[in-house]
């Protein structure tokens, strides 16, 4: 014979069910238009669509992960001041802008293969640019970090390649950005 508590705990799992159930049948799965979240000292991205037309901006918040993000995004996507340590679970399509600057980040592991407009990671702890994008359709900032080498950076820049002050101090050349990028506009280095 089942006591009181335990018809609680098993009352109490099924309404947890039903709402996670309800939950799941209500989530968004696309957003046509922009969809804005930051300043929101929000936590998780958990229940955000699954595809955003245009721009989502979950800058300023208080993330530690992408999960949950949107796989897809037309505009761009800015997660910037944040607390991220990694890039798991960032789309893996943008057709805009992608900023993951002023974060925790130690890897671009997780980025997007590519990127139509421009790539920001500068400001973070990033030794190299391993799991950076093969394509970025602008710019490339990656200043402010603590490269030690250019190895990872995308294949090819449609714009300028950025990679000012290093934090450690090491200074690029530009015959080491041309070593392993081609880049159709100016560096700054």
């Amino acid at each position: 014979m089942k006591n009181l508590k335990q018809i609680i705990k098993e009352e109490y799992r099924k309404i947890l069910q039903e709402q996670n159930q309800l939950q799941k049948a209500l989530r968004i799965r696309k957003v046509h238009g922009h969809l804005k979240c930051s300043n929101n000292n929000l936590t998780s991205l958990e229940g955000a669509p699954s595809s955003v037309g245009g721009d989502f901006y979950c800058s300023n918040n208080e993330l530690t992960s992408l999960e949950g993000a949107p796989r897809s995004v037309g505009g761009d996507f800015d997660c910037s001041d944040n607390y991220l340590t990694s890039l798991e679970s960032a789309p893996s399509s943008v057709g805009g802008d992608f900023n993951c600057s002023d974060n925790n980040l130690t890897s671009l592991e997780g980025a997007p293969s590519s990127v139509g407009g421009s790539f920001y990671c500068f400001d973070n702890n990033l030794t190299s640019l391993q799991g950076a994008p093969n394509s970025v359709g602008r710019n490339f900032y990656c200043s402010f970090n603590d490269l030690t080498s250019l190895e990872g950076a995308p294949s090819s820049i449609g714009g300028g390649f950025f990679c000012r002050s290093q934090k450690n101090g090491i200074k690029f050349t530009e015959q080491d950005v041309r070593e392993v990028s081609n880049v159709k506009g100016q560096i700054w280095i």
